[in-house]
């Protein structure tokens, strides 16, 4: 398998891999689940939204740079 080969493109960069991408996308479902059918109030919702946002966020910030840093680390040696 070539690098980067079966990872989700963003911007250029192949960042996620499928089981991180099936884990973000179950994410997003979840939080439409809790949006549309739970029966709790509206600032829990949102407070549950940023949540959700950031998580999904900072995984892909996080992965972005170790990948960087992987490309970096092969390119010096």
């Amino acid at each position: 398998m070539k690098s980067g080969e079966g990872l989700m493109s963003f911007g250029g960069m192949k960042v996620l891999s499928g089981v991180q991408e099936a884990l973000v996308l179950a994410l997003m479902l979840v939080f439409i689940l809790v949006l549309f059918y739970v029966n709790i109030d509206f600032s829990y919702k949102i407070f549950i939204g940023v949540i959700v946002f950031a998580a999904i966020f900072l995984s892909i910030l996080a992965a972005t740079l170790m990948a960087q840093q992987r490309e970096i680390r092969r390119t010096q040696g």
